[in-house]
């Protein structure tokens, strides 16, 4: 597997040579996927910006995302990422975007939703994809199999195009 600076360099190729430009909107974790795409220099070409939006009140401020959508589906839910990617796009110059939203733990889980239990969001070419996985091992293991996972999935929807 490879490790998410990796995947976010090839992501950046593959964005320049369509001539691209993506954003993110990130809940658990906290800039995780916009860390590993800043690693790579010149990454201002191909990346916009990010949001961490932690809070769902941040969430509605911050991507427009329907406070009553968050009561109705919760927070983690694909349904909330699909709204995060799309509010990420929207607050943007951006033309694709991702999402994430989850329980990294060791605390936070709900009835049907288990500690490592993550949504995803991307939009690409005008198409919103989401996903839920559950992942194991603690937060760090967590949150980092969600960036890897993020960026393994937009790479591939970017190839697609």
């Amino acid at each position: 597997m490879q490790n998410a600076i990796e995947l976010a360099a090839q992501v950046g190729e593959e964005l320049k040579s369509k001539k691209l430009i993506l954003s993110i909107a990130e809940s658990c974790t906290g800039g995780g996927v916009a860390h590993a795409i800043t690693e790579i220099a010149g990454s201002s070409e191909w990346f916009d910006c990010g949001f961490v939006t932690y809070s769902n009140s941040s969430k509605t401020e911050l991507l427009d995302i329907p406070a009553a959508l968050i009561a109705q589906h919760g927070a983690v839910s694909e349904e909330i990422a699909a709204a995060m990617a799309q509010g990420a796009l929207a607050n943007s110059e951006a033309h694709i975007s991702l999402s994430t939203t989850g329980i990294a733990g060791p605390t936070g889980a709900v009835p049907g939703k288990p500690v490592g239990t993550i949504c995803f969001g991307w939009v690409v070419g005008g198409n919103t994809h989401t996903e839920r996985r559950v992942f194991s091992g603690d937060r760090k293991a967590v949150r980092e199999q969600t960036v890897v996972h993020a960026l393994d999935k937009l790479l591939r929807y970017i190839k697609e195009l």
